[in-house]
């Protein structure tokens, strides 16, 4: 394995983010901020509590992922189009990396920016309502792993667009839609019995599932599917991204 290679691609990618600090870091952590002062502290101290958590703590697991999926794919995303755009993509393709080694270069280092962001609203949430983590460890474990997941998500996004357009089409008209249908600001067993179905077809729900058992012990779907479906959605994200190289889809023409 180069290790070289790997560090050099994740090196450039996390010395670009130090350079647009305001928009990478700092505006994904205000903009949550946002949410925690206008639902958890103006609406929250209205609705009391679910499934015996207040709302303010409820929804951060919530705010958490809206931000980890979005800064995730478009950190990803950005990261491999622009070489594509700039025509420097064939110097990556020449050098002496496989393909395993641009993909862990890009990957790791928007998987590390979005933990950081994560980590930070973490921090944040902290000032404006109190919570306890249950289980830390598999916090730590589903913000690491959707992170990676959704990194490799914004990589094939990133190989597909032929535009800049292209590269929001996915996290604008698709991933945010979901998430926020997905019970990021709300629980769906608060649902009619009907519409409680129907959102098992989002994904995302496994998800932010997931993710608030690991901090209070409470989920709308057993957390075991909830692992299992993002493991399956990351073999899926690997076994696209082995393709692509396979074939050289849009980066050998």
């Amino acid at each position: 394995m180069n290790i070289y290679g790997i560090r050099a691609i994740y090196q450039f990618e996390m010395a670009r983010t130090g350079r647009t600090l305001m928009q990478s870091i700092a505006w994904p952590v205000i903009s949550t901020c946002l949410y925690f002062i206008v639902f958890g502290t103006a609406i929250g101290s209205r609705l009391g509590e679910i499934e015996g958590v207040s709302y303010g703590a409820f929804i951060i697991p919530g705010l958490i992922m809206l931000s980890l999926l979005s800064e995730s794919i478009s950190n990803a995303s950005f990261g491999i189009f622009f070489p594509k755009f700039s025509g420097t993509i064939y110097e990556v393709l020449s050098a002496p990396v496989s393909a395993f080694e641009i993909v862990a270069g890009y990957v790791g280092a928007a998987a590390t920016k979005s933990v950081v962001i994560g980590i930070l609203i973490l921090i944040t949430a902290r000032f404006f309502v109190d919570y306890e983590i249950a289980h830390p460890f598999w916090m730590f474990g589903f913000l690491v792993l959707t992170a990676v997941t959704f990194s490799m998500f914004g990589f094939i996004i990133g190989i597909w667009a032929d535009d800049f357009q292209k590269l929001q089409v996915i996290p604008l008209m698709v991933i945010t839609p979901l998430t926020f249908l997905g019970g990021a600001f709300y629980s769906i067993n608060m649902l009619p019995e009907f519409w409680q179905k129907v959102t098992l077809f989002n994904p995302v729900v496994y998800l932010i599932s997931g993710f608030r058992w690991a901090f209070y012990g409470v989920s709308d779907v057993n957390v075991v599917i909830s692992l299992g479906m993002t493991l399956f959605f990351l073999f899926a994200c690997l076994t696209a991204i082995w393709w692509i190289f396979r074939t050289g889809y849009k980066i050998r023409s």
